[in-house]
């Protein structure tokens, strides 16, 4: 199976950063960053304003990478190699009428800086890249569900 590549967004608003959950009916506790799977014959950031809009109703403008993420599970064969980007809110509001087309993201939300010593997320740099300048580089970890 081929490597995946995918695009997630470092969206920063109010000083709150945008965290999905995209495991139907709540099955896991961990956040993430909003995006996905690239499309091909689509730019990452093309690929990331239309998962972002998707999972989130909001429209965003897509800005330079600042994360790069492996994961992988080898008894899954899967490896997925994601680009993050640091993003700024166009327009709308997260709603709890929204529903992600696709079905798998169920909640959305903005979190503090504090509020991410509280919740468990991945990859475990996201908070620091998100609330400083730079770009960093996760090594491979193996899936967390």
């Amino acid at each position: 199976m081929p490597i995946r590549i995918a695009a997630r967004a470092v969206l920063i608003h109010d000083a709150r950063l945008l965290l999905v959950n995209a495991y139907p009916a709540g099955t896991s506790d961990l956040w993430c960053a909003p995006g996905g799977g690239a499309d091909m014959h689509s730019g990452l950031p093309e690929n990331l304003a239309r998962e972002v809009y998707e999972e989130t109703g909001l429209s965003i403008d897509v800005g330079a990478p600042c994360l790069i993420n492996e994961f992988h599970s080898a008894a899954l064969g899967f490896h997925q190699v994601e680009v993050f980007f640091r993003c700024s809110l166009r327009e709308g509001v997260l709603s709890g009428d929204w529903n992600d087309p696709d079905g798998v993201v169920t909640q959305r939300r903005w979190f503090s800086q504090a509020d991410l010593q509280t919740v468990r997320l991945k990859p475990d740099s996201l908070p620091d890249i998100a609330f400083r300048d730079g770009i960093a580089y996760d090594s491979l970890e193996t899936i967390t569900r």
